[in-house]
């Protein structure tokens, strides 16, 4: 079997894009995956489209020196888009193989150790509040609605979730963000009373929503520095979370925070690689690695986390993208014995179901691992190509 071209694929998914990658061979299988370049990652789909040719000719099913020959191509700038862009074609790769052997994605890797992912619901709150409209769904305009929208999420099954920190006026909610440069705050990164009485405001109404047995996590992102993460941390002392998560950068610093921090920390989604996740591991500064199956690719992820094990820590995917990633992401969560919990995002565009021949399956907060070979899903490539980014 050859490798005969390689096409990405782009399509318009309200707030962002959903891209995906496309590798053709000889035998008429089709591998795809799916990869990110809304969030901080323009240009991926350039860096896939250049080093696509090192692919064509060569039989798909050696992925593990196809991924070697790509990091040896690019290691004077390793990490960043050059290893998205490798994850991508090699999460494709893994779905020729799984196709060719007539098996999924995870049993080439050992089998299922389960075959029923508990998930929770992230983003809570936040798109609801930025995106109704794309949505179709009312917007979240006080901590009341909150509340409510919480309890509607246990009432679905969902025995989780994570939020993120609500700003109020007195008229509207406005998730903060100034990490990312959407809200006031940045570059500094300073924390002031009104942000600590945010963050107390948005875990009061989401508990009460939730009730006291749900979990209950709050990402805080790049949204601080140093202080201001000590700060938050210990605001969220009273409402018993399953961890407060947070992006640095710094290994000493976030040491630090999981310290004195009232309750379990997690960290390093944005980490590419076994090499970035060592010192983190060493210093024993999270108690819960995230792991992004889609920037690393699933055959390095399933590395870190046997690393992770020697720690005695579990991980979690980071995954809040389309139905394919939550696919991939939970082909991790099966393979490995030291899985915490796996992230996923409900709310979305109306139309995100038409990307996918199939729709994967979530029964009582648990999503239900596909049987079929491959990832278990395929792309509805005429719909991505109906849904042209805007």
């Amino acid at each position: 079997m050859k490798i005969t071209g390689i096409e990405t694929l782009r399509a318009d998914a309200g707030w962002r894009l959903f891209s995906f990658v496309k590798i053709m061979t000889d035998s008429g299988i089709v591998g795809w995956s799916e990869y990110n370049e809304s969030f901080g990652s323009a240009g991926l789909s350039g860096v896939i489209d250049a080093l696509a040719p090192v692919l064509v000719g060569k039989d798909p099913r050696a992925s593990e020196a196809i991924v070697a020959q790509l990091h040896v191509l690019t290691r004077q700038s390793r990490g960043g888009l050059n290893q998205q862009a490798i994850a991508a074609l090699e999460n494709a790769l893994l779905d020729i193989r799984g196709k060719e052997a007539g098996k999924p994605v995870y049993a080439l890797f050992g089998g299922p150790v389960r075959t029923r992912i508990p998930v929770y619901w992230s983003h809570m709150g936040t798109y609801r509040i930025r995106n109704a409209a794309m949505m179709g769904v009312a917007p979240l305009t006080s901590y009341d609605e909150v509340a409510r929208h919480a309890a509607e999420i246990r009432a679905r099954g969902f025995k989780a979730m994570k939020t993120n920190i609500m700003g109020f006026d007195g008229t509207k909610l406005t998730p903060y963000g100034a990490g990312f440069g959407r809200t006031a705050g940045w570059p500094e990164l300073n924390w002031d009373a009104d942000t600590l009485r945010f963050t107390r405001d948005t875990l009061k109404a989401v508990r009460e929503g939730a009730g006291p047995d749900a979990g209950l996590m709050l990402d805080i992102n790049f949204h601080f520095k140093t202080e201001g993460f000590a700060r938050v941390a210990d605001a969220v002392a009273p409402f018993n979370l399953n961890w407060l998560e947070i992006d640095t950068h710094d290994v000493e610093s976030l040491a630090l925070l999981r310290d004195r921090a009232p309750c379990p920390i997690a960290s390093c989604e944005t980490l590419c690689g076994r090499r970035d996740f060592k010192p983190f591991f060493e210093r024993h500064a999270m108690d819960v690695p995230i792991i992004d199956v889609i920037w690393n690719g699933l055959g390095e992820s399933v590395k870190i986390a046997a690393m992770a094990e020697t720690y005695e820590m579990n991980v979690a995917p980071h995954n809040f993208y389309g139905h394919l990633c939550s696919v991939i992401s939970a082909s991790l969560c099966a393979i490995v014995p030291n899985f915490r919990v796996m992230e996923i995002d409900i709310d979305s565009v109306a139309w995100r179901d038409e990307f996918v021949t199939s729709v994967p399956v979530i029964e009582n907060g648990e999503f239900v691992l596909p049987t079929a070979p491959g990832w278990g899903i395929d792309i509805n490539e005429a719909a991505v190509r109906a849904r042209a980014p805007k």
